[in-house]
């Protein structure tokens, strides 16, 4: 297993799971129900976990693809919306562990953490869209906006170039 396609198989983690917690935290809440908010909780902090190692691999992930011809600017837009996504993932993670102890000490404030992170993962959710989208591009010709044959498009590019 190379760096790409160990790539290809932490980037889902993230994005999947944070649906998973999101509709989890967000039932958890109607229902009052704490150990429900602390499975997503730690959902978020698995997420943002796998999100780090999906940017480690992602680095390197990103020599291998472009030396298959892949345009340098379908990774950078990739990179960048993956930076973005992670520092809210990030900020999820941090209030998720904060979340957690807070839930643990039956805190006044636990409440107000739970709220935070529906909010932070909401967002996450919808960046999450765009960054696993922004990534399939990269590979997969047919879902871009102009689809194109994918050898048509490397020759393309070296023409453009030139």
């Amino acid at each position: 297993m190379n760096d790409a396609h160990l790539h290809m198989v932490v980037n889902h983690f993230p994005i999947i799971g944070l649906f998973f917690g999101f509709g989890i935290l967000l039932y958890g809440i109607i229902r009052k129900n704490t150990p429900l908010i602390n499975t997503a909780y730690t959902i978020f902090i698995i997420c943002m976990i796998m999100g780090k190692i999906s940017m480690f691999t992602g680095e390197k992930a990103e020599d291998i693809v472009e030396n298959l011809g892949i345009s340098h600017d379908l990774i950078h837009e990739h990179e960048e919306l993956a930076e973005g996504f992670m520092k809210v993932l990030y900020a999820l993670g941090i209030v998720s562990i904060f979340g957690l102890y807070l839930n643990g000490k039956r805190h006044s404030k636990a409440n107000f953490m739970a709220y935070l992170a529906v909010v932070l993962s909401l967002v996450s959710v919808v960046l999450s869209k765009s960054v696993g989208t922004s990534g399939g591009e990269i590979r997969h010709t047919e879902i871009r906006k102009n689809p194109v044959n994918a050898n048509h498009s490397a020759e393309s590019e070296s023409v453009e170039k030139k």
